[in-house]
């Protein structure tokens, strides 16, 4: 592990000055300046924890882990707080249309009354009714169609 701590304190070296760079979007300087903190306080955590194994060991170097692992966390969490984009502004809110109940009233009279109309010209086996049944109950779909 000591040997990749290098490798690392010098990503987070990279990473700060190319974030001190640049030049954020507008709105966006907060959450940059957060960044750039982040790196930095990463960056000398973990030239610490490389210090502390390299003269101390894996022992004494355990009671700055949490510290370590928070700023690298920090990064983590400033890294959501850049890439994340803000959200749209809401669309102005609009009336809701009333809803249609004379619709659905026409096209629940029509599909009773064609179910009806149906089951007579089936029962006295004349197929013009049961037509007639059938034109009746497709015009109640037509009539009412449901609003998402």
């Amino acid at each position: 592990m000591l040997e990749r701590l290098p490798s690392l304190q010098y990503a987070l070296h990279a990473a700060s000055e190319l974030a001190l760079g640049l030049r954020p979007p507008a709105g966006a300087e907060i959450a940059h300046a957060e960044l750039a903190a982040a790196l930095a306080g990463a960056r000398d955590a973990t030239a610490e924890i490389a210090e502390v194994l390299e003269h101390g060991g894996g022992i004494a170097a355990e009671p700055l882990l949490p510290e370590w692992r928070g700023a690298l966390f920090r990064v983590r969490l400033a890294r959501l707080r850049v890439a994340t984009p803000k959200s749209l502004p809401a669309e102005p809110a609009t009336e809701p249309e009333p809803p249609a109940r004379g619709d659905a009233l026409a096209a629940t009279l029509l599909a009773l009354g064609g179910a009806t109309v149906f089951a007579a010209g089936a029962t006295l086996q004349l197929w013009p009714v049961w037509a007639l049944g059938l034109a009746l109950v497709a015009s109640g779909l037509l009539v009412y169609s449901p609003r998402p």
